[in-house]
């Protein structure tokens, strides 16, 4: 009876079926910070009427008291079987070794957690959370990140797992894994971005005062020497280029701004951003097309030539390459907020 009280309790967890509803998956020695990143930018976003998009709820395997790596406990109301009413589920870092961590497999309460998933659930980890889907065999044969520091160990445990240590993070097949703390962010601002577009997302970035979308990935958060004093940035360059998006830019034009040959500029660039100016470029236009797809009703060959990409073939190719879609399903999708739970495009 006990049992099929505690079910009962579990059960209807969430209370706005016409939201999306998220689930974030926390366990003993939780960094609070990565719990609140979920909370907070999924919280922020709102509908063109002012109404909430997402219901969060914080869950774990055993409902109860969890340990944090900070001097506080937090008080977990929801088990497990939350995660059979969520549609994405979140599973922040944990600075305690658990099996998932040392052996690589799952505990029996996690487990038991998973095997409640939904079949279309949209699952994402941060941090080290990565390590959880992992165990869970979720990440075989899949393109998948963590943490950089963690990358040795998470390759030895995990060799089907094919690991990219340079990205902040990383979507296949519907499950999404993130780099360091602040990548939480920006895994977060992605899954905004591709349920109900980017100006919503860039309202939320606006309010947590963060960028949107940032440049390159962990390869540049990776120790190194300190560079030598007064070494040149190519971040003149960077903001002059996004004022002139709409007209062809040369590698050349952008190197002669900071007065720096070709090849010292584009050796400086990557090791600031952490991707090529070109690849750097591309995305810079495929968001200013975002922009346009979504706020105006210009034609499509205006919109390519705002953005730079000189035709509409070229931006077809772009945004097809970069969302996965057309920049006509791109704005029908977004001009109108139909949306499905997990993230697709409902036609």
């Amino acid at each position: 009876m006990l049992c099929e009280d505690r079910a009962m309790s579990e059960s209807h967890v969430f209370r706005h079926p016409d939201r999306h509803r998220v689930a974030v998956l926390v366990r003993h020695g939780l960094l609070p910070v990565e719990l609140g990143i979920p909370h907070r930018v999924l919280g922020l976003a709102r509908s063109a009427e002012g109404e909430p998009l997402y219901e969060v709820v914080t869950c774990s395997a055993t409902p109860g008291a969890v340990r944090t790596d900070a001097d506080v406990t937090i008080n977990v109301q929801h088990g497990g079987a939350t995660l059979a009413e969520a549609d994405t589920v979140i599973i922040p870092a944990s600075h305690e070794r658990d099996e998932s961590t040392t052996s690589g497999r799952l505990g029996n309460d996690l487990t038991e957690a998973f095997g409640r998933l939904r079949a279309d659930a949209r699952i994402a980890s941060i941090c080290t959370g990565a390590f959880v889907l992992a165990a869970a065999g979720l990440l075989d044969g899949r393109r998948a990140t963590t943490h950089w520091a963690s990358c040795a160990r998470f390759r030895e445990l995990f060799p089907a797992v094919r690991l990219d240590p340079d990205v902040l993070y990383v979507e296949d097949g519907g499950i999404l894994t993130s780099a360091g703390v602040a990548s939480g962010f920006d895994l977060c601002l992605h899954l905004v971005r591709t349920d109900f577009g980017a100006a919503v997302a860039n309202t939320v970035a606006r309010r947590t005062v963060v960028p949107p979308h940032r440049d390159g990935g962990q390869a540049q958060f990776i120790e190194r020497p300190v560079p030598e004093p007064g070494v040149s940035s190519t971040g003149a360059a960077r903001a002059w280029a996004l004022e002139h998006l709409d007209r062809p830019l040369t590698l050349g034009e952008l190197a002669q701004r900071e007065g720096m040959s070709v090849r010292t500029f584009t050796r400086r660039f990557r090791e600031e951003v952490g991707v090529s100016p070109g690849r750097w470029l591309v995305r810079q236009r495929v968001e200013r097309a975002q922009q346009l797809l979504e706020r105006s009703d210009l034609p499509i060959d205006r919109v390519a030539a705002d953005a730079g990409f000189g035709s509409a073939a070229a931006l077809r190719m772009h945004t097809q390459a970069e969302l996965g879609v057309s920049p006509s399903a791109y704005r029908r999708t977004f001009r109108t907020g139909t949306v499905s739970r997990i993230g697709t495009t409902a036609d």
